[in-house]
């Protein structure tokens, strides 16, 4: 696997560094070679975030964890992504094994933190490949990388839909209509 790490308003030391290649280097066994993960840390407010990223065949990985110490971070990322690797492997497996995720998916999810303004304004665009799945496949991606909603393109329909997850803990599905 092929680690980028970077630190935002924060000095990345060899010794991090060295914990993060091996920390996450034992999850390199679900993957195939070649496989990239992106690791952001950064100190906000005198707490660590560290943010990991792991996109391979259309797959994408995450884990943000807040804590007082980045060490901590490292241990609690790792424990994230094996949970969430463990609990979807079966369809993860048979997604693979299907060639349904053969393309790379080039969605990155980033968090912002927004408040409440008086005026409408758009203060960050976000574009990506809309790949053609299932429902349940984007049902499991959404659930993959902790959102509340998903945008894909309907592989039965052909149009753009989106799947969100509901407060009773089912899911739901917007699909367009055109008058």
């Amino acid at each position: 696997m092929n680690i980028r790490i970077t630190g935002k308003n924060f000095d990345v030391t060899d010794a991090l560094k060295e914990r993060v290649n091996k920390k996450l280097g034992k999850l390199d066994k679900f993957f195939k070679p070649g496989t990239e993960a992106q690791v952001t840390m950064s100190m906000q407010r005198n707490r660590y975030i560290l943010e990991v990223t792991i996109i391979t065949g259309g797959i994408t990985l995450r884990a943000e964890v807040n804590e007082d110490d980045m060490y901590t971070c490292i241990d609690k990322a790792q424990d994230i992504l094996e949970r969430q690797i463990r609990k979807h492997k079966t369809r993860l497996a048979k997604r693979l094994y299907e060639g349904v995720l053969d393309q790379p998916d080039a969605f990155r999810p980033d968090i912002d933190d927004v408040e409440e303004e008086k005026e409408f304004r758009v203060v960050r665009t976000k574009r990506f490949a809309v790949k053609p799945m299932p429902v349940e496949e984007a049902i499991l991606q959404m659930n993959l990388l902790g959102h509340e909603f998903f945008v894909f393109s309907n592989a039965e329909t052909n149009q753009v839909n989106v799947v969100y997850k509901r407060k009773d803990g089912n899911y739901g599905l917007i699909e367009p209509e055109f008058d």
